[in-house]
């Protein structure tokens, strides 16, 4: 469960206890998407990049493999090699922007698999049921993710329905964890904050759900095409009603600077597949700025990526010009190494935000870095 460690302003530094080991907050969940990081990266290169928390996908995992088969297996956790927390989401959000059919009604959603088309039925039952099978350690509630821009009608009975969705899933997170049978018997259960952009919705579904006791609270719906700082006010107003003593979590968010001002308002928990993504595009995240390895530039840099950087590239001697070669020759070595920096990069740059915090210089800290870091060099 989560500890409130102390405060600068309102950027938190907490501490949160499971069944499956502690971390500490502010953090980012590295995701692996069906139990691997997207680059060729396993469990232990994730320790060797000070991951904390690893991000598995319902969605995907019930598709592909599927939980009763990972569920034989010892669950996601022991599939995967990774001895530490594990998060799964419901499988809300892909059900929403990767079904091309879909019926929403109140017991749930049917809709075609984006794989092979076949129908399937997700309620909240269903999401808590699969997430119980894969064992992890945080299961997150079924919820509608509303696209903006929304109406406010639409985005009303929507909020309405993922409350009385979270309801549900509370209980069935209560009977699959009296199930002596079940993996992991003390999965924790996050609710979701919905609303889209109407800041009433926001607050009034917060307050609301709030009453629930979760054991952690999520923002969803953003950073799916709302202006950033139109993200940044639906964080300012919605977490002065999340309950102060337990985690909050800024779904599918972001880049270094989104990250930076988010803890500034108070978020302690993000994960985003862009350190990865971006990663395998030669796209990579430095003290300096965002560096493209791609340019012709680089073809005679015999540099590390970041001089200041001790992650396993760049502390093993590799260059900048080596790095530009793999890429440009299609070597998966140079996705590999490049998602292995990026990742690095993003759970250090948690490091020093945690430290900003206890010396009381997080201020500081994001006025030098909240700009520099999303510019690219």
């Amino acid at each position: 469960m989560y500890s409130l460690i102390k405060k600068n302003g309102r950027a938190r530094l907490g501490h949160f206890h499971t069944v499956h080991g502690d971390f500490e907050t502010p953090a980012f969940m590295n995701v692996a998407t069906v139990g691997a990081i997207k680059g060729g990266l396993s469990a232990s290169d994730l320790t060797d990049v000070h991951c904390q928390v690893m991000l598995a996908n319902t969605y995907h995992l019930h598709v592909r493999t599927g939980e009763e088969i990972i569920n034989k297996l010892g669950g996601i956790r022991k599939l995967t090699n990774w001895n530490g927390p594990v998060l799964t989401d419901s499988g809300g959000f892909q059900v929403f922007s990767l079904a091309k059919l879909r019926n929403i009604k109140e017991e749930g959603v049917t809709f075609n698999s984006h794989i092979d088309g076949r129908k399937i039925f997700i309620g909240p039952e269903e999401s808590i049921a699969i997430q119980s099978k894969l064992g992890s350690t945080i299961a997150m509630a079924f919820d509608e993710c509303v696209k903006n821009p929304a109406t406010y009608e639409y985005a009303s009975r929507s909020v309405e329905r993922t409350y009385r969705w979270l309801v549900r899933c509370k209980d069935a997170m209560q009977k699959c964890n009296s199930d002596p049978n079940t993996i992991n018997r003390y999965q924790l259960l996050f609710g979701i904050n919905q609303g889209a952009t109407f800041d009433d919705l926001r607050i009034e579904h917060m307050k609301e759900i709030a009453k629930l006791d979760c054991d952690g609270y999520a923002i969803g719906g953003l950073a799916v095409g709302e202006p950033t700082e139109e993200m940044y006010h639906i964080i300012d107003i919605v977490e002065p009603y999340a309950p102060e003593n337990k985690i909050r979590y800024l779904m599918g968010v972001g880049t270094p600077g989104n990250i930076i001002n988010s803890v500034r308002l108070g978020v302690d928990l993000f994960d985003c597949v862009m350190p990865a993504r971006n990663g395998r595009h030669g796209h990579l995240f430095t003290w300096d700025g965002i560096l493209n390895i791609n340019n012709k530039k680089y073809e005679l840099d015999d540099t590390p990526l970041d001089s200041s950087c001790d992650c396993p590239v760049c502390r093993s001697g590799y260059t900048r010009a080596y790095i530009h070669h793999l890429i440009k020759a299609n070597e998966i070595l140079g996705l590999r190494m490049c998602v292995m920096h990026n990742l690095h990069f993003y759970n250090v740059l948690m490091e020093k935000i945690r430290e900003s915090i206890s010396n009381d210089t997080f201020d500081e800290f994001a006025n030098t870095y909240a700009e520099r870091l999303d510019q690219r060099v």
